[in-house]
């Protein structure tokens, strides 16, 4: 074999160079080692998860905000504590990672005294892959609702335009003894646009139905996709979904909202995006013991169901994502070599160090 894959070839990249290799470009580009810890966490996070279209592959983006002076690498949100339960943060144009950690942090503190916590953040970025936001309140044995609105790029029911973002909605709760917690993640969309920008990078088609091109027609060219719209999921009720996390995350916020926010790949202006979380102490009504048993009792009857035919296994939401985890931290991240490439140029361009890779043969399944 070649030592020198070809684009289509999978290179394997471990979980902690892929956060070593994170922190130094960020502190490189002025984001505090605090700030880039969290951010590289995030980033990897969504990698190991299997969610490629929210990992590293997004730095180059970021670093070009930066680099425009519309991303303020140096900002530090500000938190401003309205009632015993409920903060609000300016994000003063930091990173969204941070200011979203911040803010399910506060929830989480503020749920641990008094049973519930919420925030709404003001004023932020693309915070990446909101499942790592979730899992942030499932470690402190929390339930969450994680929602963020997100720039134009799908039509409200019955449009033509681009007005509502793919913002995702995503929620958790702890799982049973020894099972996985519950993590949903998912856009209002048919499928995110994250998606449609991974098959651009990679010279791929998208699937027939996922989006529209401009002129109105399905489309399975990404390029003609991200200039048309998204398909909702769903219809109508796809767009709903998309409309209420606008409501939640920008009219609410005092950040901006109905197709104000800026594209995280448009480095014209800062972006101006909303959060809101929420974060619940799942003992108010029941101890957690017996929270998290009901939690197993209803993992075992979702997993357990009769299968339709061709079906071999029912998965608990966030499951298939536990479970790519935990083989790509033993085997390693698979980033193909445009991807890495386009890293190493960002590495190149302010003198840090090259990304290390394992190679590019894949290691074997767990």
């Amino acid at each position: 074999m070649s030592s020198s894959p070809d684009a289509s070839s999978k290179i394997y990249v471990s979980h902690q160079s892929a956060k070593h290799f994170t922190v130094s470009l960020l502190t490189a580009h002025g984001v505090s080692p605090a700030h880039a810890q969290t951010i590289a966490h995030a980033l990897v996070a969504a990698d190991l998860r299997g969610i490629d279209t929210h990992g590293l592959n997004r730095l180059p983006s970021y670093i070009n905000r930066i680099r425009s002076g519309v991303l303020d690498p140096l900002a530090s949100p500000e938190l401003n504590q309205i009632t015993p339960v409920v903060s609000h943060i300016d994000g003063h144009n930091a990173f969204g990672f941070v200011s979203a950690h911040l803010g399910m942090e506060s929830c989480i503190a503020m749920a641990k005294e008094y049973g519930i916590g919420m925030c709404a953040v003001k004023h932020s970025n693309h915070f990446g892959m909101a499942a790592w936001i979730v899992q942030q309140a499932v470690d402190a044995d929390m339930m969450s609702l994680v929602f963020t609105n997100s720039s134009p790029a799908l039509p409200v029911w019955g449009g033509r335009e681009k007005l509502m973002g793919v913002s995702p909605l995503a929620c958790g709760a702890p799982g049973g003894e020894g099972r996985e917690p519950f993590v949903l993640d998912m856009a209002p969309s048919v499928a995110a646009r994250g998606k449609v920008y991974k098959a651009l990078r990679r010279g791929e088609k998208i699937p027939l139905g996922w989006a529209l091109d401009e002129e109105g027609n399905e489309t399975e060219d990404p390029a003609e996709a991200l200039k048309g719209v998204m398909l909702p999921m769903g219809g109508p009720k796809g767009s709903a979904l998309a409309v209420m996390m606008d409501v939640f995350s920008g009219v609410l916020s005092g950040s901006a909202f109905a197709g104000g926010v800026t594209n995280p790949y448009d480095a014209s202006k800062a972006a101006d995006v909303g959060h809101f979380l929420v974060a619940i102490k799942p003992d108010l009504f029941m101890d957690l013991e017996t929270f998290r048993e009901r939690m197993g009792v209803l993992y075992e009857k979702v997993v357990g169901s009769k299968r339709m035919k061709g079906v071999e296994r029912i998965w608990f939401p966030g499951e298939i994502e536990q479970v790519t985890r935990r083989e790509r931290e033993k085997n390693g991240i698979p980033y193909v070599k445009a991807e890495i490439d386009a890293l190493n140029r960002e590495a190149e361009r302010v003198g840090c160090g090259k990304i290390v890779i394992m190679g590019s043969v894949p290691r074997a399944k767990l």
